[in-house]
């Protein structure tokens, strides 16, 4: 029997065997003999240490015994990497005796530990845990035309981007000789027959591309080969020059450049016909040539061919005006002077501009200048000067005078926080505007028809002033009340009682029948003598105003001139709300009769029995002849269901957008009515049977009241055709319709318990926001579409900037509940955002 040698007592014994680790070891039978080196198998490796014999002389008192360690509980993403860690050393490294696999040597075991490994294994491990290898998501972007390389530490853009992409291998950078490797160190296995890349119908071109939070310093000149991108994301790099072929991306609309190290840009930059947005905050630009790609010697062609060494050219359409469709400019944070910015050219379609943090009027004499130039522009709503060197020359009393009487017509914001400007000069400057001057400093939007100007130095709170200031607010608030409440209860009783409808009708002897048949004959017989409108006279009692008389009552329920809704039972004058009562059809048998009392509740009786109040279920004609309806704020016509029809006046259609101006909030819930309504006008001389007309409800809504802004149609039977593009952008956008009746914008819309099936037209709606996130004339923030029929929400709800969005109780599966449960309206768009990208 072949045994190992015996070690020495200073040495451990060895033993070899080829038993799992977890066997205990035996000595091998001597018909098999031990393994030799040469084995081909690689044999594990167990160490045994054996003690010295023990003796008086070496015996050793035995050790402490220490508190366990309680263990520090470890994250599932920390308990990964160590795992990783012990396998790749595992494979990588040998064992104590110069085998290949083996367990023997724990020496540097703490690499793996989270907190104590290296930069470069740390990165490798977080990349490896979170999201794709650089070089698979460069393949990916091929199926999807949208690539994302944030945060990936890169030097420059991968020549793989161009070689995988386009077949191009791209010309070595001098600030970047070698590239480092993007392939990921596991090479995912692929199924027989599977592609390396998507099929050439299902490749797309490439159309966005955010690399930002890189170390990009360089960008390379083959990049106009890319000439479909139309968003191009590479804030937080130091990209310090681009390449004039940078340009030549002419179908960009949204480009971020800012938190680079940026001095100048190519010329053509300012060609781009289709730039909406341009973000180049947080560089070192010294300069705007906005016109120099159509100046002299360097004027740009409309049109010019690139060629690419193929059988193909590629045709470039450069603009003829700088940035022609250029919204928003953020140039903030730079060393922009006033004589840098050639504001001569300046981009027709600026709608804001934000040149803070800029020493605009340093060494030069020309801000007033560059202020005139900001005047002209039409669409001009915000200008940020905040804390840019701009003093009280910047605005003369001259500035509105000009050739343009109507010098920042659209101005909304003018902020000057943090400059040398005073208060008294820009008032004095801007006092020719038709717009009011508001100087509030808060951070609520600014009314219709205002221009908020912010001067002056930002105060600094702290929490303890601020705390202070709410207590006085609230005790002055609570002494007013008491004062109120006092003056309340030492004021004498009101001498007129005002009376519910049924007091008034039990006296008059209108709570029978035939007592109703005959004040509706009395009534008609006056209608018919009259033939001019009468209104009961000031000293006449105000129960005569509910008889009605000289109102005309018809099946139809013609509007009534002579009705008075100013009561408390109705019109509430404080809060400048009207809400008529309930009415219901009446479904009684014509024979039937009890002396018990009705199923509905009593707050519907006053309603059904109340003749003189209008039957329409929306009765404007009777409303705006009250003394009211130029202020009214609030009307609520709740449960109308006898009428559903909508009285108008007898004057033309585009005139009854001035009857109620003022309304905000219109409550049509329990109605029943349909995407058309039946539209009844008044005709002259009061004639019986009023002209009616079907007319789209949503349309006449928008037509009816320019300033609302709430507008509740829930529990109805609409459906998706009366949901169109049109329809919902002309309800909910603000615009000015003439010089005297201007759109505010609907902020809430409520279409809970309708019949509504699809969101076809809030699709098409929401194709305004596809790269422009920012829309001025979009109001809506409350979009209730809870209990109907919706089979399906389009992806690109996901683009309107809403913060209520309610969808539950309809037939659509995806996405689940627990996305709009959990994370709210926030949660959901950004869900529905996903499914875009």
């Amino acid at each position: 029997m072949s045994r190992l040698p015996k070690a020495s007592s200073s040495r451990p014994t060895v033993k070899t065997t080829l038993a799992p680790p977890t066997s205990r070891s035996r000595a091998p039978s001597p018909s098999k003999p031990s393994a030799a080196p040469s084995t081909p198998l690689t044999p594990r490796v167990r160490t045994k240490s054996i003690p010295k014999s023990p003796s008086k002389s070496t015996r050793r008192p035995p050790p402490e015994e220490k508190p366990p360690v309680p263990k520090t509980p470890v994250s599932i993403k920390a308990a990964i990497a160590l795992k990783r860690a012990e396998a790749k050393k595992v494979v990588a490294r040998p064992n104590a005796s110069g085998g290949g696999l083996g367990f023997g040597n724990f020496d540097n075991l703490e690499d793996a530990i989270p907190g104590v490994t290296s930069a470069q294994k740390e990165e490798d491990d977080n990349l490896d845990l979170g999201r794709w290898s650089v070089k698979e998501t460069i393949e990916r972007a091929r199926s999807t035309g949208s690539i994302n390389l944030v945060s990936r530490s890169l030097p420059c853009l991968p020549s793989a981007l161009f070689e995988i992409h386009l077949d191009v291998t791209p010309d070595a950078l001098k600030s970047v000789p070698e590239e480092p490797s993007i392939s990921s160190s596991e090479a995912p296995e692929r199924r027989p027959g599977q592609r390396d890349g998507p099929a050439w119908f299902e490749a797309q071109d490439l159309q966005v591309l955010k690399a930002w939070n890189n170390e990009i310093v360089e960008i390379q000149h083959e990049i106009w080969h890319f000439g479909s991108l139309k968003t191009v994301d590479l804030h937080q790099n130091k990209i310090s020059a681009l390449p004039d072929t940078f340009a030549d991306l002419t179908a960009l609309t949204n480009l971020d450049l800012s938190h680079n190290s940026l001095t100048s840009l190519p010329v053509n930059i300012f060609a781009l016909p289709t730039l909406t947005n341009l973000n180049l905050s947080h560089n070192a630009l010294v300069a705007l040539p906005f016109g120099d790609p159509f100046s002299g010697s360097s004027r740009a062609s409309c049109t010019q061919t690139c060629s690419s060494g193929g059988f193909f050219e590629r045709v470039i359409t450069r603009a003829t005006s700088p940035l022609p469709r250029l919204l928003s400019l953020d140039v903030s944070f730079n060393k922009l002077t006033a004589s840098a910015v050639d504001h001569k050219n300046l981009p027709c379609c600026l709608s804001k501009v934000d040149l803070s943090s800029n020493p605009i009027a340093e060494g030069n004499s020309e801000s007033s200048a560059l202020m005139r130039s900001f005047g002209v522009l039409r669409h001009l709503k915000e200008l940020r000067l905040a804390n840019a060197d701009i003093g009280d020359d910047a605005f003369p009393l001259t500035l509105l005078s000009g050739e343009d009487p109507q010098k920042f017509s659209s101005l909304r914001i003018l902020d000057l926080e943090e400059t040398r400007a005073s208060a008294e000069a820009v008032k004095a400057a801007l006092s020719g505007l038709q717009q009011s001057l508001s100087f509030d400093m808060t951070a609520d939007e600014p009314a219709q028809g205002t221009v908020r100007i912010i001067v002056g130095k930002k105060v600094l709170k702290e929490a303890w002033e601020i705390e202070a200031e709410r207590r006085t607010m609230n005790r002055g608030v609570r002494s007013l009340a008491n004062a109120v409440v006092q003056g309340m209860m030492s004021r004498p009783p009101p001498k007129e009682l005002v009376k519910e409808a049924w007091e008034i009708e039990a006296e008059q002897g209108l709570l029978s029948e035939g007592g109703r048949r005959r004040a509706r004959a009395a009534a008609a017989a006056a209608a018919g003598s009259s033939t001019t409108t009468t209104r009961a006279p000031p000293s006449e009692p105000k129960r005569n105003s509910f008889l009605g008389v000289g109102r005309p009552s018809t099946p139809s329920g013609s509007p009534v001139s002579a009705v008075n809704l100013d009561v408390p039972q109705y019109y509430h004058a404080v809060t400048q709300t009207l809400t008529l009562p309930p009415l219901a059809p009446t479904r009684s048998h014509a024979r039937s009769f009890s002396l018990a009392a009705s199923a509905s509740s009593s707050t519907t009786t006053s309603g059904k029995t109340d003749i003189a109040l209008p039957t329409p279920c929306l009765p404007i004609a009777a409303i705006s002849t009250q003394s009211f309806a130029q202020t009214l704020k609030i009307l609520v016509l709740s449960n109308r269901k006898l009428d559903l029809s909508v009285s108008l006046p007898s004057c033309p259609g585009d005139m009854n957008a001035g009857l109620i101006p003022t309304l905000e909030e219109l409550v049509l819930d329990g109605c029943g009515l349909g995407d058309n309504v039946s539209v009844t006008r008044q005709a002259e001389g009061g004639s019986a049977t009023p002209p009616k007309s079907s007319e789209a409800i949503l349309p006449l809504l928008t037509r009816l009241f320019p300033s609302l802004r709430t507008l509740d149609l829930s529990y109805n039977s609409l459906t998706s055709t009366a949901l169109q593009k049109d329809v919902l952008t002309d309800l909910i956008m603000a615009s000015s319709l003439d010089a005297l009746v201007t759109r505010k914008g609907l902020r809430h819309l409520r279409l809970r318990g309708n019949r509504i099936t699809d969101l076809d037209g809030f699709q098409e709606a929401a194709g305004i926001f596809k790269g422009n996130r920012t829309v001025p004339d979009w109001k809506l923030e409350e979009l209730d579409l809870r209990d109907n029929e919706i089979s399906k929400l389009p992806a690109e709800l996901g683009l309107l900037p809403l913060d209520v969005l309610l969808v539950d109780g309809n037939v659509f599966r995806i996405p689940l509940r627990k996305i709009w449960e959990r994370e709210g309206t926030k949660g959901l768009l950004n869900w529905l955002r996903g499914c875009l990208e």
